[in-house]
């Protein structure tokens, strides 16, 4: 069965050089979600286009969260039917609970949910992200059931950290992706 993967851009929308955008381009069975707006986040108008996306997708779905997004999924996951998410990356988690980390703008996002997800899942994280820290990425990925990856020094993996299509992002995802082809 072929699986979707829905490409879910955070706060501003994930520009033209950001990763996402490359993968959007250039994958196959790739779908982008889109937001009304994407630089005054409101969380009630994003879950509902997040699931208005998923509930068109009649496949299995991996979802591919960055930063804002990855709250998102997990305010999705605690209200919605999961049983067509097949896996998530959820690369950048922004801090939503930490004036510290995070702008005034994404604060209708918190609490971060912290319910262990019922699918596979990898957090992606950066030592050097100016919106999470290492220890609070790493409680995430612990929270929720998901691996953890260091990816070292890239910044908040977006466009400023000049990763193009992200080559060993790419590499993670197929990881991701073949645990659900076992067995």
């Amino acid at each position: 069965m072929e699986t979707n993967i829905l490409i879910i851009p955070g706060l501003g929308g994930s520009g033209d050089n950001h990763w996402q955008s490359f993968w959007s381009k250039s994958f196959d069975k790739v779908t982008r979600l889109e937001q009304e707006n994407w630089d005054e986040p409101e969380l009630e108008k994003w879950l509902e286009k997040l699931n208005e996306a998923i509930e068109k997708l009649h496949h299995p779905v991996i979802l591919v969260a960055h930063s804002l997004a990855v709250s998102l999924v997990l305010h999705w996951t605690a209200r919605y039917d999961k049983s067509n998410i097949k896996g998530a990356l959820l690369v950048a988690p922004a801090d939503v609970d930490s004036p510290e980390y995070t702008p005034d703008v994404v604060r209708g996002f918190a609490p971060m949910p912290t319910t262990k997800l019922t699918f596979p899942s990898i957090v992606v994280a950066s030592e050097n992200d100016p919106y999470l820290s290492l220890n609070r990425a790493k409680y995430f990925a612990e929270q929720w059931g998901s691996e953890f990856i260091n990816i070292g020094e890239k910044g908040h993996i977006n466009s400023d950290s000049n990763l193009g299509y992200w080559e060993e992002g790419q590499l993670i995802l197929q990881k991701l992706c073949s645990r659900n082809t076992k067995g």
